[in-house]
């Protein structure tokens, strides 16, 4: 976690004493700041957002726009709030956890519900779900080697889906509806790409990992004799 200004951490411009209380008044004050509180924010929106889509049997179009307006603020917050923390080292433990549930939250809340609703397909919700899930699972298995990087490809996807999400939580009519259909598919083309690289990556990242393992173990037996 990022540390704060003394006056930001107690309020009265004394330094912190140091010690475990010293510590916790830095850590609690640097959780609250603008990009934590866009995670927030987008948090909170993942309920607002199925509640105002599912609103009058989810087939309401004015209900229907409101939730596009709470998916769209969600979806511009994920850009702002990783942009602020890197940018101005407000990176925090809290931010590190939280940013990819809300990101996945909010996704996986608009194809469960546009599925259910009839709207879109269960095998592309199913799709898009299974390739997320699997690929954060497969970051934990290999994270003690390395971490897997996001791609541009996997920012692309990221892109392609909120698009998609969001032209489906509109009722668009005509060639706005088939243009979304279009948008769907590319967002499930890269979804499976991305998450093919990434399992290829994660493969690699493991074997250089094991691979640099055994050749510390025989240096340290070498060592020993």
């Amino acid at each position: 976690m990022t540390g704060v200004p003394a006056s930001a951490a107690g309020g009265t411009g004394r330094p912190v004493p140091r010690g475990k209380l010293g510590t916790a008044a830095v850590d609690q004050a640097s959780l609250w700041n603008i990009a934590n509180i866009l995670t927030m924010v987008r948090l909170v929106l993942v309920p607002a957002f199925v509640v105002l889509l599912l609103q009058d049997g989810g087939h309401d179009p004015v209900w229907r726009a409101w939730a596009w307006a709470a998916f769209a603020v969600a979806m511009i917050t994920d850009v702002f709030d990783g942009h602020l923390a890197r940018a101005y080292n407000l990176v925090t433990d809290f931010g590190k956890i939280a940013d990819p549930i809300a990101d996945k939250a909010i996704m996986a809340a608009g194809l469960i519900c546009l599925s259910s609703l009839g709207d879109l397909p269960w095998w592309v919700t199913g799709v898009i779900l299974f390739r997320e899930l699997g690929i954060t699972l497969m970051r934990f298995w290999v994270i003690r080697h390395g971490v897997i990087p996001a791609s541009r490809g996997g920012k692309m996807k990221t892109l392609a889906q909120g698009t998609a999400v969001g032209m489906y939580v509109l009722m668009l009519t005509g060639g706005l509806a088939t243009l979304r259909f279009w948008v769907m598919a590319v967002a499930v083309l890269l979804t499976v790409v991305t998450g093919l690289d990434y399992v290829r990556q994660a493969v690699v990242l493991r074997r250089r990992g094991l691979a640099e393992e055994r050749a510390e173990a025989a240096a340290k037996a070498g060592q020993r004799a």
